[in-house]
């Protein structure tokens, strides 16, 4: 619940910094996890479907975990570092943030050598979960490139519907909308 003055109350900001899943250790992203996360951040296979968005340098990856670290303290909610339980490895980010439009955006990015193992529904699961937790009315959308055919699989392993293409509000940009729940036209 949103304290008075809108900040969210610590301990609602806190339920969901770790979470453990049967295979994975979800930790609140932090300058901890920016060697990993820049390693995946900057392979090129995993921006094979928006090769723009690679980070090239250690500082992008940087400002992108000081962006999603300031979203678990105003919003109670943002992405973990994605860990395996089995030896401790970092192996991607994921999670959830408040979009402009107010509804969840779903994200996952994983090691392209942990691709087919089922981690992004694993972590894309717990994130949905914690997200109608801190708040049951909003919808939870992840926003996929038409042509980036196993995000859509995972959506859809999920049980997300495709709401047809529709403009990104975060960044102007079409992509297919896929949600748990109608979304307004």
């Amino acid at each position: 619940m949103p304290c008075q003055d809108g900040r969210m109350s610590n301990d609602r900001r806190v339920a969901f910094e770790h979470v453990v899943t049967e295979r994975l250790e979800l930790h609140a992203v932090s300058m901890a996890d920016l060697a990993p996360l820049f390693t995946i951040n900057n392979d090129p296979a995993t921006w094979v479907h928006a090769p723009e968005g690679r980070h090239t340098t250690a500082d992008r990856t940087r400002v992108w975990i000081e962006r999603a670290a300031a979203r678990w303290r105003t919003d109670g909610l943002s992405y973990w570092s994605v860990r395996l339980r089995a030896d401790g490895s970092t192996i991607g980010v994921g999670g959830v943030q408040r979009h402009a439009d107010g509804n969840w955006n779903l994200y996952y990015r994983l090691a392209p050598a942990q691709w087919g193992c089922g981690y992004a529904t694993e972590l894309s699961r717990a994130a949905v979960d914690a997200a109608v937790a801190m708040d049951p009315e909003a919808p939870v959308v992840a926003w996929i490139l038409d042509q980036n055919v196993p995000s859509r699989k995972v959506a859809e392993r999920l049980g997300f519907k495709n709401y047809g293409e529709r403009l990104d509000a975060n960044d102007g940009v079409w992509r297919l909308a896929y949600a748990d729940r109608p979304l307004p036209a």
